[in-house]
């Protein structure tokens, strides 16, 4: 019995099947409203590109004032008359005077590469920021601690520059001049 109420469901599906093609066939067919804006629409876009169309060409093959002026100036050259640019010549404009030129302030490693060759004994980088700006070298900008961003400026050039370095450690945060300086 289970087998013939499942064929008679099957049917039923299949006819119900068949009802939903019938329906979305018939409202391909039948003109509805969207169609008709849609026809709308088009009708419009297609009046406005008739409007655009001048003598029977696009707007950009419609060459505008500038192109005409600039055809007018190729035709008069061709003829062999001066047109407006070569009648008024530009006069090179007088060069600008040389800016006085500010001796450029030495960055704090290049300070401290003069404090460490000057000095004949190992530095920390405390004792180097206090050496420069009581030479006149280098003042701090106002940085809380300078002394910090020296150190890691001269091990950064120990490290990419190796023995060509300006700087040499001579143990643990004490530095002397290397090779470089």
């Amino acid at each position: 019995m289970a087998r013939k109420g499942t064929i008679k469901n099957m049917g039923k599906v299949q006819r119900e099947m068949s009802d939903a093609r019938k329906a979305r066939a018939a409202a391909k067919t039948a003109p509805n409203a969207k169609a008709s804006s849609t026809e709308r629409l088009r009708r419009a876009a297609l009046a406005e590109i008739k409007g655009r169309l001048v003598d029977g060409k696009q707007d950009h093959e419609v060459p505008s004032e500038k192109e005409v002026a600039n055809n007018a100036n190729v035709d008069a050259a061709a003829k062999g008359k001066k047109t407006k640019s070569e009648t008024a010549a530009k006069t090179p404009k007088a060069p600008k005077p040389a800016k006085d030129a500010k001796p450029k302030r030495a960055s704090a490693l290049d300070a401290a590469a003069q404090v460490l060759a000057a000095s004949e004994v190992p530095m920390r980088a405390k004792e180097m920021i206090a050496a420069m700006e009581a030479k006149g070298l280098w003042k701090s900008p106002g940085g809380k601690t300078p002394e910090a961003t020296l150190y890691a400026a001269i091990i950064r050039e120990i490290a990419a520059k190796g023995t060509a370095a300006r700087f040499k450690k001579h143990e643990r945060g004490v530095f002397v001049a290397g090779n470089g300086a």
